[in-house]
């Protein structure tokens, strides 16, 4: 059976908050780093078809329609296929376990209606593809070992009778309407036996049914009760998902490599703990309730912190057991999605000064005192050499919220951030009475916003550019009334709100900069619509008053999702989904426009939001 690059949006996500793994359409997992958000993968045919590795579970006989949905607040995914000789369920989880080497992926095929003949191969790829491994029969599972250096293995074992050949695993077999076949893999130390072929049917039912049972009790926490449920609630299973069980740290995106533009060079890896998007989350899970998750991930900071010699160590991003070192490097033998090379792993931007990472956790850390539970002096202390560094260090130059690989510059998102690392900290410690030296943050503060609303507007353009001196726009900018820096009825601020709907917005899709009037990235290729400046755009829209012409552009928005409502990082030209995917910002964004909707939208069923 031919095995090609399949769309982006193919794909749904299921993980155990250690791990996640994509899963096609077509009943394939072609992606899966294992058994670590950042492990190497030993599945990887969404990078390469031939060489990256796959697990492939379909009908022998030709597919009419394919059919996915999630079961209803589960991580738990559902794979339909439709045939002329019935419908086959296939099911796919990973169950939830406090400990990472434990890993396990479970795949459950059930014929509904009809008889079926389907086909299997198991071909794993070790070390992204670099390793060969070696396959044995040991009693009824079939062990597979890398050849490499990093010595992985796991377990095979299924309730059908499989034959190895050439080191992979391959299966045909006809079933009958009513009858199952199971199959796991699961990590295993080398001197470990685990379950066996005996007891699968009995936990494959076991681990569904906890898995279930695991998500449906953590959505239930959730306090949102908006118009738009649904997706809110699969927003928020999406970014626990990426959120480490062990660590407390969530990853950006659950992928690394998938291309901003198919072909072209802007290929990253984004399974790391980006400090920014690590805190947006947080804020979207105290929006939700879900006090627990940030409290985790201020441990995790905490950590963090202990390794700090001053507050200028914090790096923008860290591997998420907090690892500091993440060489960049290219993975030369593989080809990329649709020859999108090069395929990167690691990223060499967590050496990059970006000031900005500063206001964004402040800021959470302000709202989780408010909300989540008072932080101790103790943290406190941390957080205050994070401002003093802020109000030393805001007028110097940095990479910016895009991290452009080019010279630094003076870039506008960053001094709004800086002014939010000042500002969110005199709230801290004047409701808290804690020690800090106010007068002159408060002085540095008011010079910052001084510096914004004076230098950082362009006369000629009418509106706040990208950076000091630009002529250029960028939608980073929708964060100013968010932060509330500026009030939605700032005149400055709704002249640049003309001028970003003028020129970089398209119906409800945003694009986060003009390449070609000559905004700052460092590289050449074109990119799509940002979907996150999407739902910043549609928060400033309701915030500003023009409420039914946010809530228009919302739910055109939620067209653009995936089949399962996943959105990746962009949107290109013909509509599919582009970057690493699913995103963490776009989903925490969209969080966000809806709570500000259900509050402004009046009505039954509004929602009071209590978050300012």
């Amino acid at each position: 059976m031919a095995h090609d690059y399949l769309p982006i949006e193919d794909y749904g996500l299921i993980g155990n908050l250690h791990t996640v793994a994509l899963v096609s359409r077509h009943g394939s997992i072609d992606y899966l780093p294992f058994t670590r958000f950042d492990s190497p993968t030993i599945f990887a045919a969404l990078l390469d078809k031939e060489k990256g590795g796959y697990w492939h579970i379909a009908p022998l006989a030709e597919v009419e329609r394919y059919k996915q949905q999630y079961l209803p607040d589960t991580g738990v995914l559902l794979t339909r296929f439709y045939t002329q000789d019935g419908i086959a369920e296939l099911t796919d989880f990973m169950p939830v376990k406090r400990r990472e080497h434990n890993c396990a992926v479970v795949r459950q095929l059930k014929i509904i209606k009809g008889q079926m003949t389907f086909t299997m191969q198991c071909r794993p790829r070790f070390d992204y593809a670099r390793a060969g491994h070696e396959a044995t029969q040991k009693d009824e599972a079939v062990f597979f070992r890398s050849k490499g250096t990093d010595g992985y293995q796991f377990r095979f074992i299924s309730n059908r009778e499989v034959q190895l050949q050439d080191n992979d695993l391959q299966g045909e077999w006809t079933l009958q309407q009513g009858e199952t076949a199971a199959f796991a893999i699961e990590a295993v130390p080398q001197d470990e036996t685990g379950f066996t072929w005996q007891d699968l049917d009995h936990y494959t039912q076991q681990a569904f049914t906890a898995t279930v049972a695991f998500w449906r009790d953590w959505i239930d926490q959730s306090t949102y009760k908006g118009r738009w449920r649904e997706i809110v609630n699969r927003s928020a299973i999406t970014l626990k998902m990426m959120t480490s069980l062990e660590h407390g740290s969530t990853i950006a995106a659950a992928t690394f490599s998938l291309p901003e533009t198919i072909g072209g060079k802007r290929n990253w890896d984004y399974r790391y703990t980006w400090i920014r998007d690590a805190a947006f989350t947080m804020y979207a899970f105290l929006r939700l309730g879900f006090t627990a998750e940030a409290r985790h991930f201020l441990v995790w900071l905490m950590e963090r912190c202990k390794n700090m010699q001053q507050a200028s160590d914090l790096q923008l991003m860290y591997a998420v057991d907090g690892e500091t070192k993440l060489e960049e490097i290219e993975l030369s033998h593989l080809e990329g999605y649709k020859g999108s090379a090069p395929v990167r792993i690691g990223n060499a931007a967590f050496s990059q000064f970006q000031l900005d990472i500063y206001g964004e956790l402040i800021d959470t850390i302000y709202l989780y005192n408010k909300h989540g539970g008072p932080i101790t002096y103790e943290f406190w202390k941390n957080v205050r050499l994070f401002v003093d560094f802020v109000v030393d260090n805001w007028q110097r130059k940095d990479h910016g919220i895009w991290e452009v690989r080019h010279e630094q510059q003076h870039f506008l998102f960053t001094k709004v951030m800086c002014w939010v690392a000042i500002d969110r900290g005199i709230l801290i410690a004047r409701a808290r009475s804690f020690p800090a030296p106010l007068e002159r943050w408060q002085q540095v503060r008011d010079e910052i916003y001084r510096e914004v609303y004076d230098n950082y507007w362009n006369e000629e353009k009418q509106a706040f550019v990208q950076y000091k001196g630009a002529s250029v726009l960028d939608a980073s900018v929708l964060l100013m009334t968010l932060v509330r820096m500026f009030s939605p009825a700032e005149p400055r601020w709704q002249a640049t709100f003309k001028a970003i709907e003028e020129n970089l917005v398209t119906d409800a899709l945003v694009y986060r900069y003009d390449l070609k009037k000559g905004a700052l990235d460092g590289l050449d290729d074109e990119e799509g619509t940002f979907s996150l400046c999407s739902f910043w755009y549609i928060e400033n829209l309701s915030k500003s008053g023009q409420v039914e012409k946010a809530r228009l552009h919302f739910e055109k928005m939620l067209g653009y999702a995936n089949h399962l409502g996943l959105f990746s990082e962009q949107i290109g030209l013909q509509g599919q989904l582009l970057g690493n995917f699913p995103q963490a910002f776009t989903h925490l964004a969209l969080i966000s426009a809806a709570y500000q909707l259900d509050r402004d939208l009046p009505g039954e069923g509004q929602h009071k939001n209590t978050y300012v």
